[in-house]
């Protein structure tokens, strides 16, 4: 699979964008919320870097992906398919995806949701595991983590743009 965004593209996003990310799973996997300081850092990831690692029309164009990406989220937060935090993180993630790599974005992400749905649900299901992180919320709630998912998404998509 071959991407719009360049390896030298990714490559100024991921030294600052991984530590977001693993904050974003982390955090939603112990009190099942996304902080609003998560968001607001990977934005000034974007707003930052994105100008030094992207063409100006390029970084442009794709602070409206973050305004469409948000509507929906939106929408499908008041529909109750996902919590706000989800939404807003997804948002704040969209400027980094290239319009061009959507459709294999949406495959890596449908990959790493069925993956960390699987990988959560059995890591909850061992006594051993859940004794490592017992104040979990994740472990005991019937919703799923989506940060878990949308975190993993983004590093695998930078990743793989990187490695290209």
């Amino acid at each position: 699979m071959t991407f719009a965004t360049t390896a030298t593209e990714a490559l100024w996003f991921l030294p600052f964008v991984a530590p977001v990310a693993f904050y974003v799973a982390w955090s939603d996997m112990a009190a099942m919320k996304i902080p609003n300081k998560a968001v607001l850092a990977l934005l000034v990831v974007y707003a930052v870097i994105g100008l030094i690692a992207l063409p100006v029309t390029d970084y442009a164009w794709r602070w409206l992906h973050f305004g469409v990406v948000l509507v929906i989220g939106f929408g499908l937060t008041m529909l109750g398919a996902m919590g706000g935090g989800d939404a807003k993180f997804g948002a704040a993630m969209a400027p980094f995806i290239a319009l061009a790599d959507l459709k294999g974005f949406l495959l890596i992400f449908s990959a790493s949701l069925l993956a960390a749905f699987a990988a959560h649900r059995l890591a909850r299901s061992i006594p051993a595991l859940r004794a490592l992180a017992p104040t979990w919320v994740s472990w005991s709630s019937p919703k799923f983590p989506m940060g878990l998912a949308l975190a993993a998404s983004l590093m695998i998509y930078l990743g793989l743009a990187a490695a290209q």
